[in-house]
């Protein structure tokens, strides 16, 4: 059985078209924030939506099929793992929490709908 150690799924839409960095190794990255929102009625039966932002980052053949077809607002289902990092700005630590995707479908309608993994 595959590690279930760290996996995360993830159905959501764009909150913004892709940002692409080509870096000088050859390897291509895309990031982006996904919105993932919950439905639910409070105690007075009101209707409410609850949405979550994640960040999102593809790598290689994964970061070429969000450059060339993903787009703001796009419904996509990632699959991938959870993330935390640190970095300094300014002088000051930052932390930040990323999915590194490993599968990822477009949904929606079109034709450019596909199931596309990292290989």
């Amino acid at each position: 059985m595959a590690s279930i150690n760290n996996k995360v799924n993830l159905i959501g839409n764009l909150g913004k078209d892709p940002e692409i960095k080509e870096f000088d190794s050859g390897k291509k990255m895309a990031k982006f924030p996904l919105a993932t929102s919950e439905n639910y009625k409070n105690e007075k039966g009101e209707k409410h939506t609850e949405t979550t932002w994640h960040n999102i980052v593809l790598w290689n053949g994964l970061a070429s099929v969000a450059e060339k077809y993903l787009t703001k607002g796009r419904q996509v289902a990632v699959e991938g793992r959870i993330v935390y990092r640190e970095y300094e700005k300014d002088g000051d630590k930052k932390w930040i929490t990323e999915v590194i995707v490993s599968q990822m479908q477009m949904l929606g309608t079109g034709k450019d709908k596909g199931v596309f993994d990292e290989k």
